[in-house]
């Protein structure tokens, strides 16, 4: 059951072939066997309570596709009497009364919520650890990060501790730690997830929460449990058909390569050839795929985004600044981004939405010449644990802690459905991905190409990590 899909464990748990109580004691075995090593999961309940939740299951009727399925939980996701910290000492023993409401519909699907992934300290940087939990490590390689913000439900995907997983993404954290551990992630078009209605719902419009997998046809799935409008918030999107369309195939699409973006974004040696690697797959499936040059200055889509994750940042977190006790628990980076945010003024931030605004009518105008642009996950391979995040790129500084995934801006800044799929590994063993990036809405477009590239690839399923087998560690 660990190397099935969650849509054949739906199945499987709807023909009454398999009980939910089954596939829970299946899933506390492969916790107890691996997490150890990984620490992926995170404040997980009492095992004796989870099989007798499971057990209630086994003879009802189904609730929903993800009926009697463990789905631990990103920990920037609150959710109803399980310990939620964002990875903060300030709220190291918090435990929320409601769920978020992308806990609350994963729930309504059915879903048993058996424990929390782990992120960085408010999800802040592309390295899960924290001063809680500590730090997630890569299932293929134990000395290297798995990425983040959603390390931990990236992780836990490869090492077989969960089926699907939730994950949430303001700077590429749906499709950075995707593709450190060789699993797929999609940021959905901004808005077709729903944010809560608590504090501003205009101004935050960068951020998103979605899903990641083993494979797309479940990405899909637990997309359209998590999608639909909230009318408490305003920009709703209507749910597009993700389904009919998934085995459409590329035969025909014309993709556009935009490699390093002219020079302007560092790359190790070897991200770019194994993304080419990747777009050959979709050559030899039919797709045409075309070189492309910068399509606007990446200098001025990278000071539109620190100034306006700043300014959010600012805004939201201003208490962790003022409040001294909150400050001295609060990691270097977060106090950092409040700071360039309290010092902005509306001018900036003005100039910052203009740039924003004219990059949007650019990219409308490349999505009529393209089905799909590509630019790899990440621009490097998956680095050594013990870093807070990696300080330069082939001998070029990275001048900010975030700098080095500057790769993830494009489609952030502007709410692009943008899928990480597996593009393969180093020399090392070290995996790595690209981002297949739609037009504002083709979230449907931009998983059909993703299901073709699956079909063709596997790389999941035929690259487990070692720590994916059920045999305790030594």
């Amino acid at each position: 059951m660990l190397e099935w899909s969650a849509t054949e464990l739906s199945a499987a748990i709807h023909a009454r072939q398999v009980a939910p109580s089954e596939v829970m004691a299946a899933w506390l075995a492969q916790v107890r066997a691996v997490n150890g090593a990984i620490n992926a999961v995170i404040s997980l309940r009492d095992p004796d309570e989870l099989m007798a939740e499971a057990r209630e299951l086994d003879d009802a009727a189904p609730q929903g596709w993800l009926h009697g399925i463990p789905l631990p939980v990103k920990e920037l996701v609150a959710t109803k009497g399980l310990r939620t910290t964002w990875g903060s000492p300030v709220y190291a023993d918090n435990v929320p009364a409601k769920d978020d409401i992308l806990a609350a519909r994963m729930r309504a699907a059915g879903a048993i919520f058996p424990a929390k992934t782990n992120v960085p300290e408010w999800g802040q940087g592309s390295h899960s650890f924290n001063p809680i939990f500590g730090v997630t490590r890569n299932p293929y390689e134990l000395s290297r990060s798995a990425g983040g913000s959603s390390g931990g439900a990236a992780a836990a995907l490869a090492a077989r501790m969960a089926w699907v997983a939730d994950g949430s993404d303001m700077m590429g954290s749906l499709r950075n730690p995707a593709g450190f551990c060789n699993v797929y992630g999609l940021r959905p078009t901004w808005g077709l997830v729903p944010a809560d209605a608590e504090g501003d719902t205009y101004l935050s419009t960068l951020a998103t929460e979605g899903p990641m997998a083993r494979t797309v046809e479940d990405l899909a799935r637990l997309l359209i449990a998590q999608a639909g409008e909230n009318p408490e918030v305003p920009f709703p999107r209507p749910v597009p058909d993700l389904l009919s369309g998934l085995e459409r195939g590329v035969k025909g699409l014309r993709i556009g390569w935009l490699a390093d973006w002219g020079g302007a974004y560092a790359m190790e040696p070897g991200i770019l050839d194994a993304c080419e690697s990747g777009l050959r797959v979709l050559e030899d499936l039919g797709a045409v795929v075309e070189p492309l040059p910068p399509p606007f200055p990446a200098e001025k889509l990278w000071s539109s985004w620190v100034t306006l994750r700043a300014m959010l940042n600012a805004g939201g977190k201003r208490a962790l600044v003022e409040d001294a006790a909150k400050r001295a628990l609060t990691k270097s980076e977060t106090l950092w981004e409040i700071e360039q945010g309290m010092g902005l003024s509306a001018q900036a931030v003005y100039e910052a939405s203009v740039i924003r605004s004219r990059w949007h009518a650019h990219a409308a105008r490349l999505f009529r010449r393209f089905d799909a642009v590509v630019l790899p996950t990440a621009q490097v391979w998956p680095f050594p644990v013990d870093w807070r995040w990696p300080e330069a790129i082939n001998g070029q500084k990275m001048d900010t802690y975030h700098r080095w995934m500057e790769v993830v801006v494009p489609a952030s800044l502007i709410g692009l459905p943008a899928l990480s799929v597996p593009v393969g590994f180093s020399p090392e063993g070290l995996p790595s991905g690209m981002q297949i990036m739609g037009r504002s809405g083709d979230d449907a477009g931009v998983l059909a190409i993703g299901q073709a590239y699956h079909r063709a690839t596997e790389w999941p399923q035929r690259h487990p990590p070692r720590l994916a087998s059920p045999i305790p560690l030594r």
